[in-house]
């Protein structure tokens, strides 16, 4: 290279620098990503970017294996293994690894928003979170599972959705032994043994452990559903609700459990199905000792218990504990049946009948009639035979066949079926298997 084209090309490079320089001082993006469309005010910025489309990650983690482009992302991920997190949130105790974590969570205690979705009015604290959300409205997803062809919106979603498929999890819970993919997951879960729930709905006193948890349970209160399924009209509050709605449409059940067979859209659905054959129930009413295995059963159990019900339909004022048991309810009375038998063109408001109805078409008998010998594809329809024999409606105990003349009495013999005795008596302490039995025992305290 000649002087001249030194001095040149030196001309050009402080020229590009003093461009840079301008680009920054006015906050101007002018170089743009030619894979995603992302903008940026350096060139260097760009170039550092673009290395996430190219897959090129040298730098490794020694504990779990997780690659980066950059040495630097690789210290910030370490800092997770280390557990130390020297910055911490003044109002609700939380900690991060860098003050930049601290400052994004701090903007959720603040409420300030200042960007706004122009397509549903959805507000953000900061613009990368209202880039993501808009990615959601344009239906652009250029990241695909090669395993199972689910799509997303970034790279890094496809990534922690890898994870499931890989099977694994290195991080566990010291307290139930669950294991989950991600460091972050796990925090999130401990939350519930913590019991530490500080963000409460003013609506109807529910408590949740995180502030995302309460804004997304405050959309049923607006009623406000944005996101309609093409095919059935049924309404979500949430884009994700409506995916995963969808995927009742298509059929497509890609996670199949090993134990039974039993298939389902999505691998959230084989994990809680799996925990019934495992049969760990850690979670225990106070109250009558019944064991669940999700912290989410025992709640919606409690309920029943407490005797609330917040929700009512006002067509005929019936009233249920939970939102999902009003929406159910009130299909009877709209009389739309979105589930339709493709055999004989049965209409049905809820896919569960449907798949029961669909065993009438399979041939297969489960219940026998203990009279005659007579077998039927469903339950309720073999009770109804036994009226023929009895005169009367019958009920009858899945555990040992024994029939009875009402449902209480039925219920009250399932007792039977369980060692648990969760009802004492108050003066002597002795305990007893039903509410029943304890009432009949307390008559010895009280007869003169």
């Amino acid at each position: 290279m000649t002087s001249t084209q030194k001095d040149q090309h030196g001309a050009r490079s402080q020229r590009s620098q003093e461009a840079d320089k301008l680009h920054r001082r006015k906050g101007e993006k002018t170089y743009s990503c030619d894979e995603c469309g992302k903008d940026f005010s350096r060139t260097d910025s760009l170039k550092t970017h673009q290395l996430i489309h190219s897959g090129v990650k040298p730098y490794s983690c020694d504990l779990c294996g997780k690659s980066f482009t950059q040495p630097g992302g690789l210290k910030t991920h370490q800092l997770i293994h280390s557990g130390v997190k020297p910055y911490s949130c003044e109002l609700c105790g939380k900690s991060f690894t860098q003050s930049g974590g601290l400052k994004t969570h701090q903007l959720i205690h603040s409420g300030v928003k200042p960007y706004s979705c122009e397509l549903c009015g959805k507000s953000f604290t900061q613009s990368g979170g209202l880039k993501t959300h808009q990615l959601i409205h344009s239906g652009v997803k250029p990241y695909s599972c090669d395993l199972c062809g689910k799509s997303f919106t970034r790279a890094g979603s496809l990534k922690i959705h890898q994870l499931i498929h890989s099977g694994f999890k290195p991080y566990s819970c010291d307290l139930c032994g669950k294991s989950f993919t991600e460091a972050g997951s796990l925090k999130t879960h401990q939350l519930i043994h913590s019991g530490f729930k500080p963000y409460s709905c003013e609506m109807c006193g529910r408590s949740f452990s995180r502030a995302g948890s309460l804004k997304r349970h405050q959309l049923f209160h607006s009623g406000v559903k944005a996101y309609s399924c093409d095919l059935c009209g049924k309404s979500f509050t949430r884009a994700e609700g409506l995916k995963t709605h969808q995927l009742f449409h298509s059929g497509v059940k890609a996670y199949s459990c090993d134990l039974c067979g039993k298939s389902f859209t999505e691998a959230g659905g084989l994990k809680k199905h799996q925990l019934i054959h495992s049969g760990v129930k850690a979670y225990s009413c106070d109250l009558c000792g019944k064991s669940f295995t999700q912290a989410g059963g025992l709640k919606t159990h409690q309920l029943f218990h407490s005797g609330v019900k917040p929700y009512s339909c006002e067509l005929c004022g019936k009233s249920f504990t939970q939102a999902g048991g009003l929406k159910t309810h009130q299909l009877l009375h709209s009389g739309y049946k979105a589930y339709s038998c493709e055999l004989c063109g049965k209409a049905f408001a809820q896919s569960r009948n449907l798949q029961k109805h669909l065993v009438t078409h399979s041939g297969i008998k489960a219940y026998s009639c203990d009279f005659c010998g007579k077998s039927f594809s469903d339950k309720h329809y073999r009770n109804i035979h036994l009226r023929i024999h009895t005169g009367n409606d019958v009920y009858c105990c899945d555990q040992c066949g024994k029939l009875f003349a009402t449902d209480a009495q039925l219920k009250l013999h399932m007792f039977s079926h369980t060692e648990e005795r969760p009802y004492k008596c108050d003066l002597c302490e002795k305990t007893f298997k039903s509410p029943y039995h304890l009432n009949i025992h307390q008559r010895i305290h009280t007869t003169k």
